[in-house]
């Protein structure tokens, strides 16, 4: 899979615009045949402009339009210096009170491919700080979504590929690991010296169990579960040709076994799927996706099922 349409969200309070220079670095590494086209992205919104009684609804909307092609003019640069072949640059900037909306619009709009979006990264905390806009695009948005904070990519080019290998039998994990490792093999081969990890992780042996079952083994349980998460990863690992020492089946819970993992392999990229959540579970639960970004500390690649025809 190659990324032929990138959407880059602009961040308009910081000079030096890392998503979109990931984009452009992204974009010349797959050696694309065909032209890529990257789309700079602006939402804004003046509520004082909104609040004037002495406006007309005409005299409002030339406003927006006057603001409007103000930011394009100051975009216009970043284009200028990035101008290259094989890449052809566009602007859009929107009048909207909800950037995760209006990107997300954009996307279901022009068929985007993937949203390059920065990030700030705390390194005293060692972890991405996502934003509430962050989380909301996460969740809505339908294409995969590269989350990048600053600094540069790590050379040794590694990617770590969170799966899920619970049950070999579940149509749906199967697939859609599938989907992740198969995007993660592409792209590390437009990378040149890309190479492939997968991690996974099974759950500890629950407390309860221990206390209300006496006759209970928690070391045999611990033992039986690793076993069957092992030989379900060596499936997936042989069936794209993954070396076994790349391989990460460790016992906890994702949310921290991932972060160590990418820590400890100084990986450049963690690629994990998503599930959007709507209402209540996504206001109080979250999923297993937000934890773990949470606790990143290097650039991230958000995929969502693909949806299958009816």
């Amino acid at each position: 899979m190659k990324f032929n349409n990138i959407l880059v969200v602009l961040n308009p309070e910081n000079d030096k615009q890392y998503a979109l220079a990931r984009a452009v670095r992204l974009a010349k590494e797959q050696k694309n045949s065909n032209p890529v086209k990257i789309t700079l992205f602006l939402a804004i919104y003046d509520l004082s402009y909104e609040m004037s009684a002495l406006l007309s609804p005409e005299e409002r909307a030339e406003m927006h339009r006057n603001v409007i092609e103000q930011r394009k003019l100051a975009i216009q640069p970043y284009i200028e210096k990035y101008a290259s072949d094989g890449i052809n640059f566009s602007s859009t900037v929107v009048w909207h009170s909800n950037e995760a909306e209006a990107i997300t619009t954009e996307v279901e709009t022009h068929n985007y491919d993937l949203v390059v979006k920065y990030t700030n990264a705390e390194e005293s905390l060692k972890s991405l700080i996502v934003t509430p806009v962050d989380w909301q695009i996460l969740r809505k948005c339908p294409t995969p979504i590269l989350v990048v904070k600053d600094g540069d990519w790590k050379h040794q080019r590694r990617i770590l590929v969170a799966v899920n290998v619970s049950d070999d039998e579940n149509e749906a994990h199967s697939t859609f690991n599938d989907e992740l490792v198969s995007l993660s093999m592409d792209l590390a081969d437009s990378l040149d010296r890309g190479n492939i990890h997968l991690v996974t992780a099974y759950p500890p042996t629950p407390i309860n169990m221990a206390i209300d079952l006496p006759e209970f083994s928690s070391g045999e349980y611990s033992s039986g579960l690793r076993g069957q998460y092992l030989l379900n990863m060596k499936a997936l690992r042989q069936k794209y040709g993954i070396d076994g020492d790349h391989t990460h089946v460790l016992e906890g819970f994702p949310e921290d076994v991932i972060p160590q993992v990418a820590e400890k392999l100084e990986a450049e990229l963690v690629i994990l799927g998503t599930i959007g959540r709507t209402g209540l579970s996504a206001a109080f639960l979250g999923n297993t996706a937000e934890h773990v970004i949470s606790k990143l500390n290097c650039n991230l690649l958000a995929i969502k099922p693909s949806k299958k025809d009816d």
